[in-house]
């Protein structure tokens, strides 16, 4: 393996180490979108946290039955928890179904996140109601400076210095497609990924963002994937580019 191969990979698994390390810190970190609010209760209905004893991913619910997360949040057995705002208590709105199948990108590079998509089919279809909805798949694929939200429960810095165990609520940020995401970075990008954020830095996903939604104009561009720190200047967060994936996803539905 050349130089600039094994740093690539070195590289990318320190990355994917920080997209994980969220589940270590669930149980214990105030997990808000760096830069983000605190969502209205129940705005964000399609999406879904990703449970194997603790909160360490986040997905998007596209019908009663199917989740779409990344595939770096693949576990054997995952819990998919729907209806939540705090996770840390029992609301009464929740609805907990298993996951019957997990379903990797075929292509899925583990070295570079590239192909990081994931389909979760519930063991069960889930009830749609005011607190449990699904999410449009893209018609198109979005475009420079388009208007996107980003949500989930991942932590609110990059060092986990924010410590508030009692707050579990669901956290929300409005951010920019980047149309540039190549300069931040030149290596790595590939044609699958999608930047969003700001490149001044402020707002970004973060650890136990991972497998989240990012929308735009009411339908899924992006998965949480990857990035370089939390909101730092220079270094957005990086997506899975759902747009490219939609004859895939329909697919598997189709034949599961």
């Amino acid at each position: 393996m050349g130089l600039l191969s094994h740093s690539l990979t070195v590289t990318m698994k320190a990355l994917v180490f920080l997209a994980l390390l969220g589940a270590a810190f669930a149980a214990a970190e105030d997990d808000k979108i760096v830069g983000g609010y605190e969502c209205p209760r129940h705005s964000v209905p399609y999406q879904v946290s990703l449970n194997a004893g603790y909160h360490f991913c986040g997905g998007s619910l596209i019908s009663s039955q199917w989740v779409v997360s990344a595939a770096h949040c693949y576990k054997s057995r995952i819990q998919v928890r729907l209806g939540e705002h705090n996770i840390a208590v029992n609301e009464g709105t929740e609805q907990w179904i298993d996951g019957a199948k997990m379903i990797k990108h075929p292509r899925y590079n583990s070295y570079n996140l590239d192909n990081d998509i994931m389909l979760i089919k519930l063991s069960r279809p889930a009830t749609l109601n005011s607190y449990v909805q699904t999410v449009a798949l893209p018609s198109r694929c979005p475009v420079a400076d388009e208007n996107c939200m980003v949500s989930g429960w991942g932590n609110m810095s990059a060092n986990g210095s924010k410590f508030s165990p009692k707050s579990k609520t669901q956290s929300v940020a409005k951010i920019d497609v980047i149309g540039i995401c190549r300069n931040a970075y030149p290596h790595l990008f590939t044609e699958n990924m999608l930047c969003s954020g700001f490149m001044h830095g402020g707002a970004s996903s973060c650890q136990g963002d991972s497998g989240g939604p990012l929308v735009c104009n009411g339908q899924l561009q992006g998965v949480v994937s990857w990035g370089y720190e939390c909101a730092m200047q220079g270094h957005p967060s990086v997506y899975a580019r759902v747009c490219r994936y939609n004859s895939w996803i329909r697919s598997v539905m189709s034949s599961n």
